[in-house]
């Protein structure tokens, strides 16, 4: 394991000494696409109606809110329940 992540490290860096980012924005630009690629096949299985929501925020570790923005930002039809004012 520790080979595999020191592997890791030196394509990183090496990477970093290439272009002009630093270790942490190469990082966090991985990170962002192994997000969204898991946001992705989410959604598949949310426009099958074979996942709800609220699993895919826990699975996802994210809010509903965030969840329903990222709806509106791919335009996916959803229903937003709205709660009744109380008078």
């Amino acid at each position: 394991m520790k080979t595999n992540l020191s592997k890791v490290k030196s394509e990183i860096e090496a990477y970093a000494n290439d272009s002009n980012l630093t270790e942490i924005q190469i990082v966090d630009k991985l990170k962002e696409h192994y997000f969204n690629k898991v946001v992705n096949e989410n959604l598949k299985l949310y426009k099958k109606r074979k996942k709800k929501v609220s699993e895919i925020t826990k699975d996802l570790k994210i809010s509903s809110r965030r969840f329903y923005a990222i709806l509106e930002k791919k335009k996916i039809t959803f229903t937003k329940y709205k709660k009744k004012e109380k008078k």
